[in-house]
């Protein structure tokens, strides 16, 4: 399994995809209220990414109908927007944007609350943004691959939550998804991470069990268990010092910057 090192110039054009994909996370954030349906939220981010000059990366990807993906409560990760899906008060909701500009990817996600939600489900999105950054606080050039999974799987275990194992980060450039598979669970890759490699990093995780099942659409993944779930994600860069978040977004309380 080989992950192709960016050059300066395409490190360059995924800075300026990775700008991208924050400010549609940024922008949606408005939007999001009781009452409002999926596909609504999805028109808004598939007009705002045609307007800066770019492609949604989901739409049409092996079939994926829809711009975005928007996954609701027990909804895993691939949730289709729908205009008979209206949010209300307590709802957890993901949105995962991906754009295509100048050729190449991005891609990242993030939990947005609808109103007031419980305590469980805050503290679910709490411990897997924490555990998301636990792992970007340890990557730099010369570790091994399989610290990340181990990072993370730790983080959200000692908290009395699970992590998914049947989904997981991966490479990304000018193809939207390029080796290496980023585990979010504790495995034995030992490849050892390079200063120019671009790849996500976007846990799911469960308040209940970890295992999953995929609806009869062929995309909504769901909990078996129907417990809540959560995810983030980032596309980052590899440096010798640490790693860049190219999908950094302004509201968040880290640096874009890690310093390991």
């Amino acid at each position: 399994m080989n992950c192709m090192i960016k050059t300066a110039s395409e490190i360059e054009k995924m800075r300026i995809s990775g700008k991208l994909v924050a400010k549609v996370l940024e922008m949606i954030e408005t939007y999001i209220q009781p009452n409002v349906s999926t596909e609504q939220l999805n028109q808004i981010c598939h007009d705002f990414i045609k307007q800066n000059n770019a492609i949604p990366a989901c739409l049409g990807y092996h079939g994926f109908p829809k711009s975005v993906c928007i996954s609701v409560n027990d909804v895993v990760c691939h949730g289709i927007p729908n205009k008979h899906h209206i949010l209300k008060i307590g709802d957890i909701v993901n949105i995962d944007v991906a754009v295509i500009k100048n050729n190449y990817y991005a891609d990242a996600s993030k939990m947005f609350f609808i109103g007031q939600v419980n305590t469980l489900a805050k503290r679910l999105c709490q411990v897997t943004q924490e555990s998301l950054y636990a792992a970007l606080k340890i990557i730099k050039s010369e570790i091994p691959l399989f610290r990340i999974g181990e990072t993370i799987e730790s983080y959200v275990e000692n908290r009395g939550f699970s992590v998914v194992k049947e989904y997981c980060g991966h490479g990304i450039g000018s193809s939207f998804h390029e080796d290496p598979h980023i585990l979010h669970y504790k495995n034995s890759n030992q490849m050892i991470l390079k200063n120019g490699m671009i790849f996500t990093i976007e846990p799911m995780v469960n308040a209940g069990k970890a295992e999953v099942k995929c609806m009869n659409d062929g995309w909504t993944v769901k909990t078996k268990d129907h417990s809540l779930s959560a995810q983030y994600e980032h596309t980052i860069l590899v440096t010798n010092y640490g790693c860049d978040i190219l999908t950094w977004q302004k509201q968040e309380k880290i640096l874009s910057r890690f310093i390991n």
